[in-house]
């Protein structure tokens, strides 16, 4: 059974890449990182899933998502083919607090699947990785299987 690619996005804090990085290194799953031109520029083969990190701070009219998470989104056959989310965000940002991710879901009508807290824990990648296998068994046998 193949294993849904993540894509994500992370700032120079490198907070999201090192759970991504750490999401692969427990099961070996392919991540994408939208810092990358070609990445950004890509379309997904099939069923992903998206790690996207909040940034919005209790200003209403600040963009929550990342102009590379955009980017991407901007092709149809990506946002087809979305299938969950998962948020990272900063509990500081009160209100605010993964509103990338909860915008996202409610605009795009897929589920965040996942939630975490800046770099999140061990247990978190973990719990994460559980999540996934659960999606890999319902849309990594169909390359062409779109969002639930």
């Amino acid at each position: 059974m193949a294993q849904l690619p993540v894509y994500f996005f992370s700032s120079t804090s490198n907070l999201i890449r090192r759970f991504a990085r750490n999401l692969h290194d427990s099961d070996g799953r392919p991540v994408r990182d939208l810092s990358e031109r070609t990445v950004r520029a890509s379309e997904a083969p099939g069923p992903w899933v998206l790690l996207t990190p909040s940034y919005k701070a209790g200003n209403d009219a600040h963009a929550t998502l990342p102009a590379a998470v955009r980017a991407f989104l901007r092709s149809p056959a990506n946002r087809r083919r979305l299938v969950g989310i998962i948020g990272s965000g900063n509990r500081n940002f009160g209100d605010h607090y993964q509103a990338a991710a909860r915008e996202l879901a409610r605009a795009s009508g897929r589920p965040v699947v996942f939630e975490f807290e800046l770099a999140g824990t061990p247990e978190d990648v973990l719990e994460c990785a559980r999540i996934l296998a659960a999606f890999d068994a319902r849309f990594g046998s169909d390359p062409t299987a779109q969002h639930p």
